[in-house]
């Protein structure tokens, strides 16, 4: 009884907070709203010569913490100023307040996903291919009337002949759906007409002992799908466990596989930094490994004392992008770097990318990682978002639907809800272009067996195609 009654005056305490606390930081806001933004962005928060606050749309993330960092940071490039300087964090909390209460008095609704796009080289018609879908992670094709989808909560999903199948596949592995993890990446194996493996990458938590919070690390698995149900699984990557983290966040991760048949992935370094340049940890890196999970002798760090064996790259943050050069055979990946700083690199050998050594991002409050961008023996990014753009999904256009767009890289941005398309020569980003925005947060992206640009989103949790307008 005595709990309960705990528990009625805690709530009611709580609830007596919202009612008189809130409208007044919002009133509060409303001020310094007028004093500090009304002149871009509207008396009435319509717009000006800023975009309008009121009308759903959010173009450079939607998110209160987006919000808040833009505010704070400013969008340098166009020309909106950083308050850091002028505004306590308590000062821009009240104006966001005060926007999300004038946001719901306005009825603000988010924009429907738009069914024609128009870009610099096609007209593009965009229709749902699976919808209702929770918190979906990636695609990828078995044929050319088959889909597989993850759903971060631990589900993989079938859609054949365009439709999405009701029930999950049976028996696929126990993630641990908690903070950034559970069940991500699904890749086919390029002989899959011969052998039906799939694989799938996943966080995987430790046993708990002594009530502590059990730790967990990206682990990979192979199987085949027969009757709906997943069968003939094979752990092929799984770190020693005394590397495992009970950290909640950045557990990479993306398949792919080369000319050669090597696979790799990547793991992200769990939210300890230093330990991306420790060859003897896991997270961190871009691992290599045989598509049954034996290691290649010739990785670089193969003879190295006390390293993991599979590691082909280092000093990377948090790699959630990943795909094959179709020409060159290279690796290629997207990095979510801290506040600024997101990276497109050519990974190689051995090679050292800097996390967290140099970087060219912030803290998320602000405060300096590292002075320094440049370093001998680490590696410089082919491209870098400043601000962040929040990479998520990659994979070079392979279709011959958008001729002109062959060999293009196909970029997905979570925080601005972006898929960009990159021509790339000798190298190098000669061209940058967006050809799908406000549609949701991009998880994945890839190029589907018709030739039709497939978009995974987080919020709305659907997968939309992209294909050219007929004439």
């Amino acid at each position: 009884m005595k709990s309960l009654f705990l528990f009625v005056k805690y709530s009611l305490s709580i609830a007596l907070f919202l009612f008189m606390v809130l409208p007044a930081f919002a009133q509060d806001g409303a001020g310094l709203y007028q004093k500090n933004c009304a002149q871009c962005h509207g008396a009435d928060l319509n717009g000006g010569n800023a975009t309008s606050l009121v009308d759903g749309i959010w173009q450079f993330g939607a998110e209160n913490s987006y919000v808040t960092r833009n505010i704070k940071f400013g969008i340098p490039h166009l020309g909106m100023p950083s308050y850091e300087k002028t505004l306590s964090d308590n000062e821009i909390r009240s104006i966001v307040s005060y926007i999300r209460e004038s946001e719901n008095n306005a009825g603000a609704q988010k924009p429907p996903t738009p069914e024609e796009l128009e870009t610099m080289d096609y007209d593009i018609h965009v229709e749902t291919f699976a919808d209702g879908l929770e918190i979906p992670w990636a695609i990828d094709f078995l044929d050319n009337n088959t889909a597989l989808i993850t759903e971060r909560p631990g589900k993989l999903r079938i859609v054949k002949n365009g439709v999405l199948q009701p029930e999950p596949v049976k028996n696929t592995p126990e993630v641990l759906h908690e903070g950034q993890g559970g069940l991500l990446d699904v890749a086919i194996d390029p002989e899959y007409d011969k052998n039906s493996w799939v694989y799938l990458a996943y966080s995987h938590v430790l046993p708990e002992s002594g009530g502590q919070r059990p730790p967990a690390m990206t682990r990979l698995e192979r199987g085949k799908i027969v009757d709906n149900t997943w069968t003939d699984a094979e752990v092929i990557f799984e770190a020693p466990h005394e590397t495992y983290r009970t950290t909640r966040h950045h557990y990479g991760c993306r398949i792919v596989f080369d000319p050669l048949g090597y696979l790799y992935f990547a793991i992200g370094e769990r939210g300890t930094a230093e330990h991306a340049q420790d060859i003897t940890r896991p997270n961190g890196k871009v691992h290599r490994i045989h598509k049954d999970g034996s290691v290649p002798k010739d990785n670089p760090f193969y003879n190295e004392k006390n390293s993991i064996k599979s590691l082909y790259s280092f000093g990377n943050r948090n790699i959630q992008g990943m795909a094959i050069h179709p020409a060159t055979g290279e690796l290629w990946a997207t990095e979510h770097g801290p506040m600024g700083g997101d990276e497109l690199n050519l990974i190689k050998s051995g090679k050292n990318y800097g996390w967290p050594v140099i970087t060219y991002g912030l803290n998320y409050n602000g405060t300096v990682i590292t002075e320094e961008t440049h370093k001998e023996g680490m590696e410089q990014p082919i491209l870098y978002w400043k601000p962040s753009i929040a990479v998520c999904g990659l994979d070079f256009y392979r279709g011959d639907a958008f001729e002109k767009w062959k060999n293009r890289l196909l970029v997905g941005a979570l925080k601005y809800e972006e898929v960009r398309l990159l021509q790339i020569e000798d190298e190098r980003v000669v061209h940058e272009q967006v050809i799908l925005k406000g549609a949701g947060r991009v998880r994945d992206v890839s190029t589907g067996p018709d030739g039709a640009i497939y978009v995974v989103l987080n919020n709305p949790g659907k997968v939309v195609r992209l294909a050219p307008k007929p004439n």
